[in-house]
């Protein structure tokens, strides 16, 4: 039996199985800090925009609302997120707390080693083309939505 993955005639296919791969290797790293990959993403953008709306992240990281709620209902639960009433009774505006932030820090090695061992196994070329190339092809995937 061959370790070389079989082929996949769909760019679909091929995508969704490299994502399980990468989750795999940070999910590894990132779960003696008590998180995974998605959690870790969600932290740190809340790290970044400091506030920021349900619409934006689900329209920043691609994710459906429906997940994206009960992705933030388990960060909210353990405390590392905090969620207030926007301008309409619809918009929920979430914010990282101390708990959050700590939470990152501690994670932060982990997720750094599942990088560089990424890296290193996809070589520099591959690696600064798929963190270069990344988003632009992900803005044109949306346009067919």
């Amino acid at each position: 039996m061959s370790d070389t993955p079989f082929r996949i005639p769909c760019a679909c296919g091929n995508l969704r199985r490299l994502t399980r791969l990468a989750t795999r290797i940070y999910d590894a790293e990132l779960g003696a800090a008590g998180l995974e990959v998605n959690q870790f993403g969600l932290l740190s953008a809340l790290e970044e925009a400091g506030e920021i709306g349900h619409q934006r992240l689900s329209t920043g990281f691609a994710m459906d609302s429906t997940t994206l709620t009960r992705t933030l209902g388990v960060l909210r639960r353990h405390g590392w997120i905090t969620v207030r009433p926007g301008r309409d009774r619809r918009e929920r505006l979430y914010a990282l707390t101390d708990a959050g932030r700590a939470r990152l820090r501690e994670a932060r090695p982990g997720w750094l080693r599942a990088q560089k061992a990424l890296r290193a196994q996809l070589g520099d070329t591959v690696w600064h083309a798929l963190m270069g190339d990344a988003p632009t092809v992900a803005a044109r995937v949306a346009t067919l939505l």
